[in-house]
């Protein structure tokens, strides 16, 4: 498995979250890396993205609010989540998305994780 996420849960309104991908044998310089998100019921959506050093991209629900950052000594992707809504609630997917020559058409997704947003 080359995308591990962790640190789903259940949270109430209004608080934070954090959620990290964990890329194995995955190069940032090759791969667009992203949070998608499905809700039951619903199509999966894109959440954030970053390619450095294009500035992050974010799904018009989540800016100001979310977060996505890159390490690259962890090889890790990080989404902070901040004043989370029960609307927030959904399985997150880490996603790699080749966009050099080298690895464009390489899609790569983690097995997703829960996120629960409930009084």
């Amino acid at each position: 498995v080359r995308l591990v996420e962790s640190g789903g849960g259940v949270v109430q309104p209004g608080d934070s979250l954090r959620l990290v991908c964990k890329a194995r044998e995955v190069s940032f310089r090759h791969y667009a890396m992203s949070w998608y998100r499905q809700a039951p019921g619903k199509q999966r959506e894109l959440v954030a993205r970053i390619f450095n050093p294009a500035i992050p991209e974010y799904g018009d629900s989540v800016k100001g609010r979310f977060t996505i950052s890159q390490d690259d000594v962890e090889n890790t992707i990080t989404l902070h989540m901040t004043n989370l809504k029960p609307e927030d609630t959904a399985v997150y997917y880490c996603n790699a998305d080749g966009v050099t020559t080298l690895k464009r058409g390489s899609t790569l997704w983690g097995q997703g994780i829960q996120v629960t947003v409930s009084s």
